[in-house]
């Protein structure tokens, strides 16, 4: 079992940086991939980002590839998202997610709460 705890959203203008930050209790989290989704008003979930259990491998959307880093730090039993020159079209709740196989589309098993991110132009 893996608990999931996002926080680092916020109001940030269009072009500027956000670090979103995921805690995970669950000793299963060490050995799980973990990504990070999101979701804008009247759309559906999609996929932002995937690290595999150790970080040594990584998948991003197209619209994020070249903005977005995903990392983690297994001591900490966390894992993040920078994001930089964002744009409006950012703006979502973001997830975290743990667990499932490193597959496209990612289908994790675990989930966190979710934090709003909002970039306004």
């Amino acid at each position: 079992q893996v608990q999931l705890v996002e926080s680092g959203g916020g109001l940030v203008q269009a072009g500027g940086s956000l670090r979103l930050s995921c805690v995970a209790s669950g000793r299963a989290f060490l050995t799980s991939n973990v990504g990070w989704f999101r979701q804008a008003p009247g759309k559906e979930r999609e996929f932002v980002a995937l690290t595999n259990y150790y970080g040594g491998t990584s998948d991003y959307a197209d619209s994020v590839k070249g903005r977005f880093a995903i990392s983690r730090v297994n001591a900490k039993m966390a894992v993040y998202l920078e994001m930089n020159n964002l744009k409006p079209e950012d703006t979502a709740v973001y997830y975290c997610a743990a667990g499932g196989y490193y597959n496209l589309p990612y289908s994790p098993t675990y989930w966190g709460q979710g934090t709003q991110v909002t970039v306004s132009s």
